[in-house]
């Protein structure tokens, strides 16, 4: 019995240390990223978005609630980005060049720059996209979930923690004066408030592969991210392995002794 419990210990230990080792996760080849979506100009919105990456391929998921509801008597359309090639922060009021009290896209660039994928519900998520109302996420609260490719210039910003999430859709109500008589610095046709940005944050690594807590408006959502679950299987396996070569060699004992 002594031999067969010394066979079990080393398989069991090396479960253990299986369960305990951060960086088992990674066996899964997967990377995780996260954003605190945070108000800018006048916004009271809030929101999260995560990134699950496996190789190109980034599933995302985000919640967001605050937005402005309705532009024209419609659900308003938010268009929103992953933006790349700058600093990789989120402006500050002192990014208000002409001093209307509003950043506007263009001059929030020199934080977060130019627009590296469109987060669209369908279809093109290329940077020509990037105005493209029709397949904007819309209304005041959405939860927004997708699996698309990334390019290159993406990756690598990613990579460097230089990418951005913007949303972009103000409330015009909200606006000064000056500013609700502007035009879009990005679709003239459109007044300032429809394209500049209501949320904005940096994406960091994340040690999680799904969103945390639950989702805006439904409550759904799991703290157990895939990775998590991919440690613990490991670790089970190799738990399960370790009893298993204990279970025979006790047979095998058994069977010469009689």
């Amino acid at each position: 019995m002594k031999k067969s419990l010394l066979l079990c210990a080393p398989a069991l230990a090396l479960g253990a240390a299986a369960l305990a080792m951060p960086g088992a996760a990674s066996a899964a080849g997967s990377t995780s990223y996260q954003a605190q979506l945070k108000a800018l100009n006048h916004s009271s919105a809030s929101g999260t978005l995560m990134i699950s990456l496996n190789g190109s391929q980034a599933t995302i998921t985000e919640n967001v609630s605050g937005l402005a509801d309705k532009f024209g008597g419609n659900p308003y359309p938010h268009v929103q980005h992953i933006h790349i090639g700058a600093k990789g922060d989120c402006p500050t009021t002192a990014a208000d060049a002409n001093n209307d009290g509003v950043i506007s896209t263009t001059e929030g660039a020199a934080n977060y720059g130019g627009i590296g994928t469109t987060l669209s519900t369908s279809g093109d998520t290329s940077p020509a996209a990037g105005t493209t109302l029709t397949v904007a996420p819309s209304g005041a609260s959405f939860n927004y979930s997708r699996t698309i490719s990334l390019d290159s210039k993406t990756m690598d910003a990613l990579a460097a923690g230089t990418a951005v999430v913007v949303v972009h859709g103000l409330d015009p109500a909200t606006l000064s004066k000056q500013a609700q008589g502007e035009k879009s610095d990005l679709v003239p046709s459109l007044p300032l408030a429809a394209t500049s940005p209501a949320l904005c944050g940096t994406l960091v690594a994340s040690q999680m592969s799904s969103m945390p807590g639950g989702a805006a408006d439904t409550g759904g959502g799991s703290t157990a991210g895939i990775e998590d679950q991919a440690v613990l299987g490991f670790g089970g396996a190799l738990l399960v392995a370790g009893i298993g070569a204990g279970a025979l060699a006790m047979r095998r004992r058994t069977a010469s002794e009689s």
